[in-house]
């Protein structure tokens, strides 16, 4: 299964954003996007920057948007492809599909404090839905299906941290969380006005229409 293993916070820089792709050490003052703030990665990023085209600027949100939910882009031409066919605006239908993935609905309920390690806690079994372990963190979640921790992964220390966390900070709306019982359930779809992140899905759009 492939998937991204260099430097998260070259990912960070490189997007000119915070993705928030290691967790607490994103809030740190030690966290390298702020370090080495403005520094684009890589051999040429001290030289000077030009004014992106449009394709661009499409080119660039596509890849923040990947990095951000941890999709490579095979896999998310395919979520293009199926909200095209949705009903619906396609921009928001992609979000839409993205934010029920079951790695960032494990994430947004704070059962871990990364998208990252979202995703090997649903590999490594840790993750139930109705019930049922699920290890496949693309797993499309629905309205109505109850997400929760299996009894030995609520001893772990850096998910009761987690948790503990999450509940200061609450949840989105669109989901309801039972700290107590490492519960969580999926109350309503993900609508456009629930996802924050600072994304233009309309420059995916286009660069997918051209």
């Amino acid at each position: 299964m492939a998937r991204y293993t260099e430097a998260a916070c070259r990912l960070c820089r490189r997007e000119g954003m915070k993705l928030y792709l290691k967790g607490d050490r994103c809030f740190k003052e030690k966290c390298s996007f702020e370090t080495r703030k403005g520094k684009i990665p890589g051999q040429h990023g001290a030289g000077k920057l030009k004014k992106p085209t449009g394709y661009a600027l499409q080119l660039r949100e596509k890849q923040k948007v990947k990095r951000i939910y941890g999709v490579l882009e095979k896999q998310f031409r395919l979520y293009f492809e199926r909200a095209e066919k949705k009903r619906g605006v396609t921009g928001h239908n992609l979000l839409t599909l993205l934010e029920s993935r079951l790695d960032n609905v494990v994430y947004r309920l704070g059962f871990a404090a990364s998208r990252r390690t979202a995703r090997q806690m649903v590999l490594h079994g840790h993750i139930q839905v109705n019930g049922k372990r699920v290890d496949i963190p693309s797993f499309i979640t629905k309205t109505g299906q109850c997400i929760e921790l299996v009894i030995g992964a609520r001893e772990i220390e850096s998910v009761k941290t987690s948790v503990e966390t999450a509940v200061g900070r609450g949840v989105p709306k669109w989901l309801s969380f039972d700290a107590s019982a490492f519960r969580g359930q999926i109350v309503a779809v993900p609508m456009r006005e629930d996802i924050t992140l600072d994304i233009n899905e309309q420059l995916i759009v286009e660069l997918y229409s051209k």
